[in-house]
């Protein structure tokens, strides 16, 4: 008798080494436990992340003009840094709306980016649904611009209460174009605050719409803590191209046409008005 339970042992043993506890799982039809005690299947969901992590892009698409083309073919960094600059600048003050999307088609999949955490002990998700700009200005060194960037973050069916975000957005070159943060701060319990820093790397970039895509990767430190990473898109209120005035053109002087008639007398007067309701008065010389 001690002999056969030895012998089972020996096989079970065997059978864990070689193959895993998987396939005595599949053989045996019971539940194993891998993690303290528990089983192995009552791990979230969504903690398994099955998006694209954050990569550095081989080439960033631009569309301009509504063609759409990869930037080392016929633009230069300053070209793309100068787009962007343009783009923040028109949106000032706007938020712009973020959502989970597709890497290929550039089409949003979610209007939000869901990020697995625990608050706590308690795991449960968070999200970005749109981010409010609130400073631009032109960065110390080259290619560079300075944000202020405000997130709303919401977990749990509640608001994070999040301070500004000082991020920084270079164009190193035409591959590495890049948005991170120093980190902001969020009061998501009422133990302490947790930090959270963002990374978004740039490949798709659309100055007819106003939309940039990129890998983002989002961490949270604290306690909450835990993150996540894939593709979103940014989509701003405004495109990326300057606003135009509406300039009148002034018109072509009369002089030559009033002097074929004979008058120049008259020419000296009309020959004053270049525009409807703009008129040109000569200034008297003191003797």
């Amino acid at each position: 008798m001690l002999d056969k339970k030895m012998r089972i042992s020996m096989v079970l043993a065997v059978t864990f080494g070689l193959c895993g506890c998987n396939y005595v799982r599949s053989q045996f039809g019971g539940n194993f436990s891998t993690f303290n005690g528990t089983d192995s299947q009552s791990t979230p969901a969504s903690y398994e992340s099955n998006v694209p992590l954050l990569k550095q892009p081989t080439s960033i698409v631009v569309c301009r003009s509504h063609q759409c083309a990869p930037a080392k073919l016929s633009m230069s960094t300053e070209y793309i840094y100068n787009s962007l600059l343009q783009l923040f600048d028109n949106n000032n003050y706007q938020k712009m709306l973020v959502c989970q999307a597709d890497a290929q088609t550039h089409t949003c999949l979610e209007n939000y980016v869901t990020l697995p955490i625990k608050v706590g002990v308690v795991p449960t998700n968070a999200y970005v649904d749109h981010i409010k700009i609130t400073d631009v200005t032109v960065g110390k060194q080259n290619n560079t611009l300075s944000l202020i960037l405000n997130y709303n973050l919401t977990y749990g069916g509640q608001v994070a209460e999040c301070t500004p975000a000082k991020s920084l957005l270079f164009a190193k070159k035409l591959d590495h174009v890049v948005l991170e943060d120093v980190g902001y701060n969020c009061k998501m319990t009422t133990i302490g605050t947790t930090n959270v820093k963002t990374v978004f790397a740039i490949d798709y970039i659309d100055l007819d719409y106003g939309y940039i895509g990129g890998y983002y990767s989002i961490g949270f430190s604290g306690p909450a803590y835990g993150g996540g990473n894939g593709y979103m898109l940014l989509r701003f209120p405004k495109n990326a191209y300057p606003l135009s005035p509406a300039l009148k053109a002034p018109k072509q002087s009369q002089r030559s046409s009033v002097y074929s008639g004979g008058n120049p007398s008259a020419a000296s007067t009309n020959s004053t008005t270049y525009a409807d309701g703009v008129e040109i008065f000569p200034i008297n010389k003191k003797q």
